[in-house]
């Protein structure tokens, strides 16, 4: 019995020797000269030509996000691509799609390439799938988070809603009872555009200015519920692009070989155009104020700026090719993806195909879809260079 206690304690002891070694070694944050030389790329390395280039990729990228994000909220007092519209219909179908591949071919690329890097021990980040169960994990996780915070947001709009029927209906209850019926104004309790509880009457008096007042609800169910999951989709969504924007600025920013830095101006102002486009879409559907969706939005065009601000910053002595920043990134870049890919497939792309909101005619139903596949299709084109 002794001996078998023994034995087991022992192996215990090497298996966490053993896992000290893999996270030791996978949190190094020595560099890594090989992969370091051809990330810069050889005889390209210019400290000054790369701070000019950040600079420019700053400016062109926050006039890219500010540009696509600002379009759709710019558009939604216009008629023609109000919320229902086939302008707006097919917009979000493009931005769907956009969200889409940015899940699958972007962030989950990067992903698979940084957690494969030579630089990691082969064991565990070679031995496991681990960008597609992060993924998976952060996408369950988004599924539950979702439920919360639509309840969440349900529950006290039903509250609010509730408050306003009962007030207005204790303040008026004592003066109606002794009201003939002809001196009595229903007030009807209904629901504004932005989803604000409001108070309507309709007079059915002919001295009005001695009439009185009786409540009768009016509940909307339905569109309550659309207007929360907008809400809940724009906050989630815009949650999962800023945290690849930060990724994407710091690996930018560290970077001091023009060779790298110059294709990557025009690819991430493409890149930040879309997104911005497709976080936009969301934010104008979900009819914030004014004041809200011009912070949700400053918010997302910051972003990717200030991350290569940051990242030029730490440049000195911030190496992206350390274990430990390899496995920072690819740790962050799946969570990014599972995000995106289940709020592009669930609250994007099945609730508005699957879920009986396509019901204009055959050819905006054909426009919606062309629209998605040309979106997942543009963003994909994008792979090639960044």
């Amino acid at each position: 019995m002794m001996i078998g206690v023994a034995g087991f304690r022992r192996h215990i002891g090497q298996l966490l020797s053993r896992s000290n070694g893999f996270i030791a070694a996978s949190l190094s944050a020595a560099s890594c000269a090989d992969e370091a030389e051809k990330a810069e790329g050889a005889g390209c390395r210019d400290d000054a030509a790369a701070l000019r280039l950040k600079w420019i990729a700053m400016a062109a990228i926050l006039v890219s996000g500010v540009m696509g994000v600002g379009l759709p909220l710019a558009g939604r007092k216009r008629r023609t691509v109000q919320t229902g519209s086939a302008v707006f219909v097919a917009a979000k179908a493009f931005a769907a799609g956009v969200i889409l591949a940015t899940g699958f071919v972007h962030m989950l690329h990067d992903a698979e390439h940084a957690l494969s890097n030579p630089c990691l021990p082969a064991a565990p980040w070679r031995r496991f799938p681990f960008p597609g169960f992060v993924a998976m994990l952060a996408a369950l996780a988004t599924l539950v988070l979702d439920v919360l915070v639509t309840r969440f947001y349900e529950t006290k709009h039903r509250a609010e809603v509730a408050r306003v029927k009962a007030d207005a209906a204790a303040a008026l209850a004592a003066a109606s009872t002794s009201a003939s019926d002809e001196d009595i104004t229903v007030v009807t309790v209904v629901e504004s555009e932005h989803k604000v509880p409001l108070l309507q009457a309709h007079s059915h008096s002919h001295a009005q200015s001695h009439g009185h007042e009786l409540v009768q609800p009016q509940g909307r169910e339905g569109g309550v519920s659309d207007h929360v999951r907008s809400v809940v989709v724009s906050q989630i969504l815009e949650m999962g692009i800023v945290s690849h924007s930060v990724i994407i600025g710091l690996s930018l920013g560290v970077s001091r070989s023009p060779c790298t830095i110059r294709p990557l101006v025009a690819a991430l102002s493409f890149h930040q155009f879309f997104e911005g486009f497709a976080l936009g879409g969301c934010i104008a559907q979900a009819q914030f104020k004014n004041l809200s969706a011009v912070m949700m939005a400053s918010f997302f065009a910051i972003t990717t700026p200030t991350g290569i601000a940051a990242g030029a910053g730490l440049s000195s002595f911030y190496n992206a090719n350390s274990p430990r920043a390899l496995v920072v990134e690819g740790i962050l870049d799946s969570v990014s993806a599972g995000i995106l890919i289940y709020m592009a497939l669930v609250d994007l792309i099945a609730a508005d195909f699957l879920g009986g909101k396509m019901t204009g005619s055959p050819r905006q139903q054909v426009m919606a879809y062309v629209a998605l596949f040309l979106g997942a299709l543009s963003m994909s084109s994008l792979a090639v260079w960044a």
